[in-house]
């Protein structure tokens, strides 16, 4: 027997070892730091979900320890997933916006053209997620609704700090916009559609895309289950499902101060209301309260909260967090009312469904036709199973439901 191969064979027991060692630490973590409430349908199916989910984030951080690569390229790989198979009713092209990456889907079914036109931004907090991500998804779109979808692969943090996804994604809208009939697009039937952070993003370029003048106007916006404001993470929803998967509480502002800093030491400062001076909470109390929040969508137990003590150096450092482009919520009444008609989609068991509540009515406080959507058994990033098959959820095919519904009144 050589050296080698006997290192080998004193390696395997130790690497056996420790694999189990990180299967039983991951089911232990899920079963005792997430919930999956009965209201879920398929419960079970999301257990094992996560699971996998914990058990290769926690891997990511044993490659990043060990100095293979860092965690984030981990991350995108699992969102990446596997790959579709060929989709001979579609024709799909690798294109650029103004230097921005974008993946197009054309149908090829015999319909009207000009065609409608409809531009997704991904969600990921800014650091993952990209059109092969979300390629299921567009194509079912494009395929069900007949319609020309361009999904934006926008440049990624840390590498490209914030607010380069802004800008990149601004410039691609803007692009297609102005050039929709060379896409075989109306362009006056073209609208704004993302998921969690990406919605953000779409509310948050939409700010300077009613400002110009040179531009047809979007159609409409489609929100699936939006991030919406970085100042008050003890609302009822943040409460409610804290620990609800696929996106716990404190897992979400750990990724977005990851996005907007580049560090995330002082999440637990966040999640305190320390960052926030006492003026800028009065200032915005009449859009973002729990009291404006509709009863039926409050716990009766729902636990007293008590801010931290406040932090100027963590507000200064959080600043830009409170501008309307990274928190659209706070977007001016005259902004917001010249907003297209809008689909929000909300899940009961999110964290961010509160924000959605929030903007619904700020919206139809200004005079922008919502439809809404309250999955009732919706979980965060339920949309990203799409195509999927025995990974689907129920609420994953009605939130695709609600959006062909939507797009076919245009």
């Amino acid at each position: 027997m050589t050296l080698s191969q006997a290192l080998w064979m004193l390696a395997l027991p130790f690497s056996a070892s420790v694999a189990l060692l990180l299967l039983g630490w991951t089911l232990y973590y899920d079963f005792t730091r997430t919930r999956i409430p009965p209201g879920i349908s398929q419960g079970a199916k999301l257990r094992l979900i996560n699971w996998i989910m914990n058990l290769l984030l926690k891997l990511a951080v044993i490659l990043e320890k060990l100095g293979i690569c860092p965690q984030y390229v981990v991350w995108r790989h699992m969102i990446n997933g596997i790959p579709p198979g060929r989709a001979p009713d579609l024709t799909i092209k690798e294109m650029l916006f103004e230097a921005v990456p974008v993946r197009v889907y054309w149908p090829r079914r015999a319909g009207a053209e000009p065609r409608r036109g409809l531009v997704w931004i991904h969600g990921g907090v800014g650091l993952f997620g990209s059109p092969r991500a979300y390629e299921r998804l567009c194509r079912l779109i494009a395929r069900e609704s007949a319609t020309v979808v361009a999904c934006i692969g926008y440049p990624l943090a840390p590498e490209h700090p914030y607010p380069a996804q802004q800008l990149s994604c601004y410039a691609a809208v803007a692009h297609f916009l102005k050039n929709a009939g060379g896409y075989g697009v109306d362009p006056q039937r073209v609208v704004l559609a993302g998921d969690s952070s990406g919605a953000a993003i779409v509310a948050a370029i939409s700010q300077q895309l009613v400002m110009r003048s040179d531009l047809p106007p979007a159609r409409g916006h489609v929100l699936l289950y939006p991030f919406l404001q970085a100042l008050d993470f003890n609302l009822p929803s943040y409460q409610q499902n804290h620990s609800v998967p696929l996106l716990i509480r404190k897992q979400a502002l750990s990724l977005g101060l990851l996005y907007l800093l580049g560090t995330d030491a002082r999440v637990d400062e966040i999640m305190g209301y320390a960052h926030v001076p006492q003026e800028l909470r009065a200032k915005y109390r009449k859009w973002i309260s729990a009291e404006l929040i509709p009863e039926e969508f409050k716990l009766s137990a729902q636990e007293p909260f008590v801010p931290r003590p406040f932090s100027e150096d963590l507000y200064q450092a959080c600043k830009r967090a409170f501008e309307p482009t990274f928190s659209p919520l706070l977007a001016e009444d005259a902004v917001l009312r010249q907003f297209p008609e809008t689909l929000l989609l909300t899940c009961e068991y999110d964290v961010f469904r509160d924000d959605g509540l929030l903007y619904k009515k700020r919206l139809e406080g200004n005079g922008v036709p919502v439809t809404w959507h309250h999955l009732k058994d919706g979980f965060h990033g339920t949309c990203l199973l799409t195509g999927l098959g025995p990974l689907e959820f129920p609420s994953t095919r009605k939130s695709m439901e609600s959006i062909i519904q939507f797009l076919e009144r245009f």
